[in-house]
């Protein structure tokens, strides 16, 4: 690539051709063709003079080269000789300062030696003094000067830990543990000599070399403070174990409340008399406590086990009452920071619950109300931390908590007895529209006295009792399920009452046909209600019961039974209102079936099956509504079961209405159309307040009214041409069944040797089902949309009004 240039001989795409017809464009200009050579071979003149130059002074940059590099190379060889000499003239510049300071430094070591030399000799002669203090106080018993001075023999003998080589200070030494051992075992005496653990009388009081003697234990070995504490509290606490042995009456539990009294005398007394002989960080007002709450419970255990058969529900309660109450008492009085000491037995870690005792006994009777969230939410767990006492004493009525649990295994039993004697005696609830299907008030008093019983054993314990108690729970719902609800649901009689057609057709007489009367009625709400509360309520009494008892037996409580046995009572309720209203109709039903259908002249208004049938639901329907009004769920299953039951028996009856004639056949159109009317209005018939009925619902009742209607369609068709027949059937009813067609033939009211042939074109008129298929779904393509459906019961509709 060559320079910037503006020559055109320098450019990359350079045509001799056009550059020479550039210099001469036109004839003309070729006379002046030599001067345009001249000055050409002048430039090529120039360029070798430039190459010439250029090339002469490259030969030339070589040897300046190496002699550049040359003279670098000696500059660098200077260079290094004067590093050297810097170098070496350092190092004897520092040889020199070494000579110069090594007397100083010298100086200094000793200087540093020194002050430890005479730091060292005054601990010496301190630790001499003081060990010889040391030993002449302790023979003369002076505590007070001990304390002090034996705190600072201990730590100047902590410096001498590297010299006890040396054997003087190993002698020192061992002369001040000899003086600990014989200041321990003097102390000791001391206290056994003022506290004889012999029973014999005490001393009036405490000392000041007492006093001191405390103070000095602090810095002897903790073996020697906890003897003291150990001596004391044993001394101090003799009394008691005989006052309260085995065999004394006050020993029972009946007369609890007198060992916490004794023991408030005793700490009051203890406070009194030696409350300043011992050191505050001691707690020893604690320790005495925590070591009572100790033996106690040790001296409970063993009278509890021995006179087991004695123990009464009414005398254990009130034990743990008692018991409780003077735990929260610790609790409020002491810290508890001794419980995690070493010295006495170390209770045992008190299980999550909750301590209703240390509130007013009157508060813990008002709380008795319906469990609800709200309410049960109320004794939590987390109360347990702020009372580190729990259990120190209360622990040992544990395993006789059998006791409570089988009271109320007793109890229980004896309040659902009361339950079903109380409704033999009151019967039935009094039909009530306003307050009908209310809950029946023994649901509620039974699981209020779970709830009490919940919160009161939860109080007790949270482990095994807790799931005694949940078994016991179970017994009684399921006997409160079958025993309150389903033993009191009135029972279903066959006897149809020898009713005749006639009697049938008459509208006035289709109330008499109902089984159940309004109090029934209103009973089976009643029931229906009470379960749906007693399913609802079980479940929350699961989750309170898995709240409060321990998380390791969380699983072992499960209530799913139990609530599945309240769901059954629900749908025997239901089955039976929708047997009931079921059986009212089935007289009607038949009086349609026995109607001579092929005598009908003209069609006229809905017939009085139809009337009758209206009839039994619109009294019925209201009464089930308004009493279910709280379950408003279980109306809809009602209405969806009994819509199930109807229309399957409605079409079966329509079976067997034959022969039917085209009028008849317009009737009962007519008749079907009405009924699909008032099924569709089921859920508010009679209701002042219109609601929309369930899409469910709806859904089931178009579904088997739209086949009641496409079957009588076909009935009107005529039968002529059997083809067309045939084809219309398979279009309008989607159902490949023989019997079926067979039945719409019989309705039809042709001869056997016609059904015959028909029943021949039927199976070869069957579309085939495809390949894998079953042969009945296949059908389902050619069935008449709803919209068409709809459209032909307008066409129908219009027909009737034209014909009236």
């Amino acid at each position: 690539q060559v320079f910037p240039s503006q020559d055109p001989l320098d450019r990359a795409d350079f045509n001799a051709v056009e550059y020479i017809n550039a210099l001469f464009p036109t004839e003309q200009s070729l006379a002046n063709i030599d001067e345009v050579v001249n000055k050409i071979r002048l430039k090529i003149r120039r360029l070798d003079d430039n190459i010439r130059t250029v090339v002469r002074g490259q030969t030339n940059v070589g040897q300046d080269g190496r002699q550049a590099l040359e003279e670098a190379q000696k500059a660098i060889q200077q260079l290094f000789g004067k590093i050297k000499d810097i170098k070496d003239k350092a190092e004897k510049s520092e040889q020199m300062v070494k000579e110069i300071t090594r007397d100083i430094k010298q100086l200094d070591h000793a200087k540093r030696h020194l002050t430890t030399s005479i730091t060292t000799l005054n601990h010496l002669h301190m630790l001499a003094g003081g060990v010889d203090s040391l030993e002449a106080m302790t023979r003369r018993r002076q505590y007070g000067e001990v304390a002090n001075l034996l705190q600072g023999v201990v730590n100047v003998l902590e410096h001498f830990n590297k010299y006890m080589g040396i054997p003087q200070i190993r002698q020192l030494s061992e002369r001040v543990k000899a003086a600990q051992n014989e200041l321990g075992q003097q102390i000791l005496a001391d206290f056994e000599e003022a506290f004889p653990s012999q029973g014999t009388k005490r001393t009036a009081g405490p000392s000041n070399v007492l006093r001191d003697a405390c103070l000095v234990a602090n810095v002897l070995d903790p073996r020697i403070k906890q003897e003291i504490i150990k001596k004391f509290i044993k001394q101090h606490l003799s009394e008691y174990l005989v006052l309260f042995q085995e065999n004394q009456d006050v020993a029972w539990l009946d007369k609890i409340d007198r060992r916490y009294a004794w023991v408030k005398r005793q700490l009051v007394d203890y406070e009194e008399k030696y409350g300043r002989m011992f050191p505050g960080e001691w707690c020893m007002t604690e320790r005495i406590a925590v070591d009572f709450c100790h033996v106690t419970r040790a001296e409970l255990s063993k009278i509890m086990r021995t006179r087991a058969k004695e123990i009464e529900v009414k005398l254990l309660l009130f034990a743990i009452q008692r018991t409780t109450n003077f735990e929260g008492l610790l609790a409020k009085r002491f810290s508890g920071c001794t419980l995690a000491d070493g010295t006495g037995k170390k209770p045992e870690v008190p299980p999550p619950s909750t301590n209703p005792f240390l509130e007013d006994e009157t508060g813990a009777e008002t709380d008795e109300i319906v469990m609800e969230k709200s309410d049960t939410d109320k004794p939590k767990k987390p109360k347990v931390p702020d009372n580190p006492f729990h259990g120190i004493v209360s622990k040992c009525f544990e395993p006789h908590l059998y006791v409570y649990i089988e009271s109320q295994d007793k109890n229980l039993g004896e309040l659902i007895d009361r339950f079903v004697a109380d409704f033999k005696a009151q019967g039935a609830p009094k039909p009530n529209v306003d307050e009908g299907g209310a809950v029946l008030p023994s649901c509620a008093d039974l699981f209020v006295y779970y709830k009490k019983c919940m919160v009161q054993c939860s109080q007790l314990s949270t482990g095994e009792p807790m799931i005694a108690l949940t078994t016991i729970f179970q017994k009684y719902l399921r006997e409160y399920a079958w025993k309150i609800l389903s033993g009191n649901l009135p029972k279903t009689t066959s006897s149809s009452g020898g009713l005749t057609i006639t009697s049938l057709l008459k509208e006035k007489e289709g109330s008499e046909v109902a089984k159940f009367t309004l109090e029934e009625l209103c009973l089976i709400c009643s029931i229906l209600s009470t379960a749906e509360y007693c399913l609802a309520t079980t479940q929350q009494l699961e989750e309170k019961l898995k709240e409060k008892v321990d998380a390791s037996l969380m699983e072992r409580i499960n209530l799913t039974g139990e609530m599945d046995t309240f769901s059954i009572v629900i749908s025997n309720s239901i089955q039976l209102l929708v047997q009931d209203l079921d059986a009212a109709c089935d007289p009607a039903l038949t009086a349609m079936s026995k109607m001579q259908w092929q005598n009908v002249e003209h069609v006229g208004d809905q017939s009085p099956y139809v009337t009758s049938v209206i009839l039994h639901i619109k009294q019925n329907v209201p009464i089930i509504r308004d009493n279910l009004a709280s379950t408003r769920k279980y109306f809809t299953q009602f209405c969806i079961k009994f819509a199930n039951s109807f229309i399957p028996k409605f079409i079966n009856h329509l079976f067997k209405c034959k022969p039917i004639s085209m009028v008849g056949a317009e009737q009962l159109l007519l008749d079907t159309h009405s009924l699909k009317m008032v099924l569709l209005d089921l859920p508010s018939i009679g209701s002042q307040v219109v609601r929309k009925a369930p899409a469910s619902y709806t859904k089931i009742v178009v579904k088997g009214m739209t086949r009641a209607e496409m079957i009588l369609k076909v009935v009107m068709a005529p039968h002529e041409p059997p083809v067309v027949f045939v084809d219309n059937y398979i279009k309008l009813l989607a159902d490949c069944s023989t019997d079926t067609f067979q039945k719409i033939l019989d309705m039809k009211g042709l001869k056997r040797s016609e059904q015959s042939s028909m029943l021949d074109l039927f199976r070869l008129r069957l579309p085939s089902p495809p390949p894998g298929g079953d042969g009945t779904g296949s059908l389902s393509l050619s069935a008449p949309t709803p919209e068409q459906e709809s459209s032909r019961i307008r066409k129908l509709e219009k027909l009737i009004k034209k014909r009236l």
